[in-house]
């Protein structure tokens, strides 16, 4: 099922046409359950990924914060665990879990010390440039391939690998890819399969990156905007109004404008050129919550008329970033060779 973002409440670059300039494609990658194959896109599914290549390991610090690493085998069966305790019929007042279920969760959650040795990389988005408009890669290739070593780094966030390659060079596939001994403590990394269904976008910069008199006036019109909507509310967004609804969209995407929130922005430039980073991919805690309710595709409004287990269907990765934000993955508009650059906004 393809997905349709609502139009914008209003067309803000006949509002503010200063915008307009400004204005960028971002695609919406809607990730949704399902199980892809190596030969489809897909948010934490199976690599295309040739036999006589060397799968990616990391070898850098990690960050435990006191919580003991899992394995990747205790998410899994912790999550199917809860699923189908959440999706099992209950009586009124009945616990979700036995205790037997309890002890065996807590026992999941126990952990274990943390390998001393190499990490292996794990699957996060794989993408066709035929399904995404607007991707491009080094000459060539036609696949882009993201990993990430799912434990903390010094950033607070996993640590990611890009690979681009040419999808039909590939001959002999790795039938068996190496899998991570470390996870995060609560899984926030292991992202689940996702089919995609991608939709091209329009967006504008956050008011962060705003020259401040747009800014400010932007900010005045939300206010405006909010009091007209709903003249009963006391509380007004002001930029938010207009960041939350007429700029950045939430959500898995490519390309677009960065989701600035709990900071500002600051220069990213490459170390090797100089040049300005672009944003290549954002990886998000959920693809819409209570600011952002006007995004929700058409097509998820209503509600599910069926229980929907432990994937709530504005998150079906199920991949958590910090405190509930976005790990954005930049790279370098002069050259692919060069590294990229991550961030949490």
């Amino acid at each position: 099922m393809a997905r349709t973002t609502p139009p914008r409440p209003v067309d803000i670059a006949s509002v503010f046409p200063e915008l307009a300039p400004l204005a960028r494609q971002a695609v919406r990658l809607h990730p949704r359950p399902g199980e892809p194959t190596v030969h489809e896109s897909s948010v934490g599914g199976p690599l295309l990924w040739p036999a006589d290549d060397e799968w990616p390991v990391c070898t850098k610090e990690h960050h435990h914060y006191g919580d003991l690493p899992v394995s990747l085998d205790d998410v899994r069966q912790s999550r199917a665990l809860l699923e189908a305790a959440w999706l099992r019929p209950r009586a009124p007042r009945e616990d979700l879990l036995s205790p037997d279920q309890r002890a065996y969760l807590d026992e999941l959650d126990t952990g274990h010390p943390p390998h001393p040795g190499p990490n292996a990389l794990l699957p996060v988005a794989q993408l066709y440039l035929r399904d995404i408009p607007g991707l491009a890669g080094p000459e060539g290739t036609d696949l882009l391939q993201v990993l990430w070593c799912p434990l903390d780094h010094d950033e607070g966030m996993p640590a990611a690998h890009l690979v681009w390659r040419d999808s039909g060079s590939v001959g002999k596939l790795l039938a068996d890819p190496p899998e991570p001994v470390d996870v995060d403590h609560y899984g926030n990394y292991v992202p689940e399969p996702c089919v995609l269904q991608p939709e091209v976008v329009t967006e504008y910069p956050a008011p962060h990156e705003l020259p401040e008199e747009l800014a400010q006036r932007l900010n005045d019109w939300g206010r405006e905007q909010w009091a007209e909507e709903d003249p009963a509310e006391e509380f007004s967004p002001g930029s938010a109004y207009y960041q939350y609804e007429h700029s950045v969209a939430p959500g898995w995407k490519v390309g677009g404008w960065g989701p600035w929130s709990f900071c500002d922005p600051w220069p990213m430039h490459c170390d090797v050129c100089k040049a300005t980073y672009r944003p290549l991919l954002t990886v998000s805690s959920g693809e819409w919550d209570g600011g952002s309710g006007s995004w929700i595709p058409l097509e998820d409004r209503e509600e599910p008329s069926a229980p929907v287990g432990l994937r709530k269907p504005s998150d079906p990765p199920m991949v958590q970033i910090g405190r509930g934000y976005n790990m954005q993955i930049y790279v370098c508009p002069a050259s692919f060779d060069h590294p990229h650059l991550e961030n949490m906004q």
